[in-house]
C-alpha cells in the first residue's frame, strides 16, 4: 500500500487517478483549490487518507500547502496533475507551483508531473517570463515544455527519487474540453500506474511517457543549461533554490 499526493484530484484527471489508486487499495491525499471545491466531492473525500486545500495560483497559499503537505506525509509518490489551459495562472499553477511542492516538501518516493504533446510546441526563452501571473507572457505550451523540462532536472539532481512526465493525451475533460479526441478512459492510467508499479522501467527515472510507453520529448528538456537556467528563473522568483541531493 501506498501513501500518494495528487494536486488537482477533486475533478478530471486528478480525480479519475485518485478514484483508480483507491480502489486498488492505496491511502490517497486529495488536493482541490478550495475547500468550497473538496466540499463538492465529499464521497470521494471520505474514502481518501486526507484531504488539502490551496490556490496554486498563489504563491502564499502554495508556500502553505507546502507546509501543510509536508506534516502530512511522507508520501511514496507525488502527483503534480493540477493545471490550466490559459490566462495569467498558466505559469503559476503550471510550472511555480510543482516547483515550490517538490523543492519543499520532503523527498517523496517518486515523483510524477503532468506534461502535455503540446509542450513540443514550447519555446525554451526565459526571458522577460513573469512567474507572478501578472501578466500572461507565455503560452499553455511553454508552460508544459518548461515542467517537462523541471522534471528531467529533478530526475537528473535527485538521482535516488523515480521521477517522470506523462502526456495524458487530449481528452474530454472540463480542461480538455468536448472536441478532445482522445480515449478519456486512458487519461490517468499511466500516472497511476507509475505511481505504484515496480516495473523496471518505471523505476528509471526522466522517462517522458504517453499511454505506458516512453517517447521522446522536445530536445530542450533534455538541455542541462536550459535546465539550470529554468531552476535558476524560479529560485530568483520564489526564493527558494532547489536542493540537490
Amino acid at each position: 500500500m501506498a501513501r500518494i499526493m495528487i494536486t488537482g484530484s477533486a475533478d478530471g484527471l486528478g480525480r479519475a487517478a485518485a478514484e483508480s489508486l483507491l480502489e486498488e487499495g492505496h491511502d490517497v491525499v486529495l488536493h482541490a483549490r478550495s475547500e468550497e471545491r473538496l466540499a463538492e466531492v465529499a464521497g470521494l473525500r471520505d474514502r481518501a487518507a486526507g484531504d488539502l486545500a490551496g490556490d496554486l495560483a498563489r504563491l502564499d497559499e502554495v508556500w502553505e500547502l507546502a507546509e501543510r503537505a509536508s506534516a502530512a506525509g511522507p508520501f511514496d509518490t507525488v502527483i503534480h496533475n493540477a493545471g490550466v489551459i490559459g490566462g495569467s495562472a498558466v505559469l503559476p499553477v503550471n510550472v511555480v507551483a510543482p516547483y515550490v511542492l517538490t523543492a519543499a516538501m520532503e523527498h517523496p518516493g517518486r515523483l510524477v508531473y503532468l506534461s502535455s504533446s503540446m509542450h513540443r510546441g514550447g519555446q525554451p526563452d526565459l526571458d522577460g517570463v513573469d512567474w507572478s501571473g501578472h501578466s500572461e507572457t507565455r503560452s499553455y505550451s511553454d508552460s508544459k515544455l518548461y515542467v517537462t523540462a523541471l522534471m528531467a532536472a529533478v530526475a537528473r539532481l535527485w538521482p535516488d527519487v523515480p521521477t517522470h512526465a506523462v502526456d495524458p493525451g487530449w481528452v474530454p475533460t472540463r480542461m480538455g474540453g468536448p472536441g478532445a479526441s482522445d480515449d478519456l478512459a486512458l487519461g490517468h492510467v499511466t500516472q497511476a500506474w507509475l505511481a505504484t508499479t515496480e516495473d523496471p522501467a518505471a523505476l528509471e527515472s526522466g522517462g517522458y511517457w504517453h499511454h505506458l510507453r516512453t517517447e521522446t520529448p522536445h530536445p530542450a528538456v533534455r538541455d542541462e543549461e536550459f535546465q539550470h537556467d529554468l531552476l535558476d528563473a524560479l529560485a530568483e522568483h520564489t526564493g527558494l533554490l532547489f536542493p540537490a541531493g
